[in-house]
């Protein structure tokens, strides 16, 4: 699948889910950062809608006691990576997703003002799919195609306080190799 990140910040061709949970970038030219994210709900469980229903503001707090907790978070990503490999997006890369917290990274904070964020569905306790690797891979490939993507960070190196995605099961060390492959 060749990928391709137009003019609006739009992924052609993943499926797009617009979410309200965005806003406009302080600086639309500073996209100098990818993070990745790891995400399940409930948690350790894959393949329902509720990850879509989070970031669409959807998320019945009653369908599940985890979701209790979640009722007033106002949550997004650029993007969604289910195990089967299926890319959705949520928000243009042109605008900030709601995807990084209280972060910062190499002294600078509020990371969601110059990144993109990527979700992996998956947990800290299980590996994830090569299918997500080979569209992950592709992806951030097209990211840096568009935008000076300058690092590759996961959510644990911005919020390490709060945050330990994608967790220990990413395997960091294979995604750079293929990173580097057929550039």
């Amino acid at each position: 699948m060749s990928m391709l990140i137009d003019a609006e910040g739009r992924l052609v061709p993943a499926r797009y889910i617009p979410s309200p949970n965005c806003d406009e970038r302080p600086d639309r030219n500073d996209i100098s950062l990818l993070v990745i994210h790891a995400i399940s709900l409930p948690p350790e469980e894959f393949g329902s809608d509720s990850v879509i229903e989070l970031f669409t503001n959807r998320l019945d707090p009653q369908a599940h006691p985890y979701y209790q907790g979640l009722q007033d978070l106002k949550v997004s990503s650029h993007f969604f990576i289910r195990r089967n490999g299926e890319i959705i997006q949520f928000v243009p890369c042109t605008l900030r997703a709601w995807h990084a917290g209280i972060s910062c990274w190499q002294e600078r904070p509020r990371c969601n003002d110059f990144s993109i964020g990527i979700e992996l569905e998956g947990s800290d306790n299980q590996p994830f799919e090569l299918m997500q690797y080979n569209r992950l891979i592709e992806l951030t490939r097209a990211i840096q195609a568009a935008y000076p993507v300058s690092d590759i960070v996961g959510h644990a190196d911005i919020a390490p306080q709060r945050k330990t995605d994608p967790g220990p099961y990413f395997d960091w060390q294979s995604y750079r190799q293929a990173l580097e492959t057929n550039r």
